[in-house]
């Protein structure tokens, strides 16, 4: 078991082996590969990529940023040259395969062009669809904000391109304010993508 827990990869093939374990007894127990199974893959790939995105992002904003300051000087370097730029590539694609694989599930039940225009392009109002649809352009916009914002100011802040020494604080300062602004947006983004599912 150790061999499996003191490698990422490792633990990671385990989890994945148990999925598969799971995805078998579907299939013994008459399960089909038809349009709600695809649905149900995707809201496990999106469930999964989210878990990824979001918990970066409160990890950041929960954790690195208000502790960055109690950090002596010395020791900063470990967090913005070794961890930061490998926490980044995760959200940043964290963020990316949660809004193609909810994109998709969205098409594969057919409230895809409802969601996005919040329930306009009905004669009716579906609060489902609206609601869901709040949760999905919030969801856009956070991720805007990661790939077009928080991310080049993020390389600008680390030294990860070339730049002024005086840009460095500025960027840092914008791509944490645009953090805190996903933070600020995961909790309703959250609320509306859940209530879609339990109470409409």
């Amino acid at each position: 078991m150790a061999a499996i827990l003191t490698s990422l990869r490792n633990t990671v093939i385990a989890g994945c082996v148990l999925a598969a374990i799971l995805l078998i007894m579907y299939f013994v127990w008459d399960g089909q590969a038809g349009q709600l199974f695809w649905a149900f893959i995707f809201r496990w790939l999106h469930v999964i990529s989210g878990v990824m995105w979001i918990g970066l992002l409160w990890y950041f904003n929960f954790v690195q940023i208000p502790k960055m300051p109690s950090i002596p000087d010395d020791q900063k370097p470990a967090i913005s040259k070794v961890i930061a730029p490998e926490a980044l590539f995760w959200f940043r694609w964290g963020a990316m395969s949660t809004i193609v694989t909810g994109l998709i599930l969205a098409h594969l039940n057919g409230y895809l062009g409802d969601a996005l225009t919040l329930g306009a392009m009905n004669d009716f109002m579906v609060h489902k669809h609206t609601a869901i649809g709040i949760g999905m352009w919030l969801g856009i916009i956070m991720w805007f904000n990661v790939w077009f914002v928080i991310w080049p100011n993020q390389k600008i802040a680390l030294g990860l391109v070339d730049a002024p020494a005086d840009a460095k604080p500025a960027a840092g300062r914008t791509a944490m304010l645009f953090s805190r602004t996903n933070t600020l947006l995961s909790i309703p983004m959250l609320f509306a993508m859940v209530s879609a599912q339990n109470i409409y």
